[in-house]
């Protein structure tokens, strides 16, 4: 997923709540097997819809921020529009379940 931006506790802010653009935030960690499915959904989803900011949260290198944002279960989905939370769904998803939520 190397067109994804890696954001961790040090600029989520500047990358997520500050950003101009819907930013969709996948909250995952390198040990998740549901994480790693949804990999290739978030690259599809790229192509699909250019213009979302996509990024990922490593909940283990992020604990900060995954606990301000009440990241209880990986994979978590949440999309930010003007820096607020705007949608959230839990666990792995199909491509059109995640596009509802845009």
């Amino acid at each position: 997923m190397s067109n994804f931006i890696t954001v961790n506790d040090i600029n989520f802010d500047e990358e997520v709540l500050k950003s101009e653009t819907s930013v969709l935030v996948e909250f995952g960690a390198v040990w998740c097997g549901p994480c790693k499915r949804l990999a290739p959904i978030l690259e599809q989803l790229a192509q699909e819809v250019p213009n979302l900011k996509i990024v990922l949260v490593d909940i283990d290198d992020s604990p900060v921020t995954s606990s301000q944002m009440g990241i209880r279960s990986v994979p978590t989905l949440i999309v930010f529009k003007n820096g607020e939370k705007y949608n959230t769904l839990i666990g792995l998803q199909p491509l059109s379940k995640i596009k509802s939520i845009l």
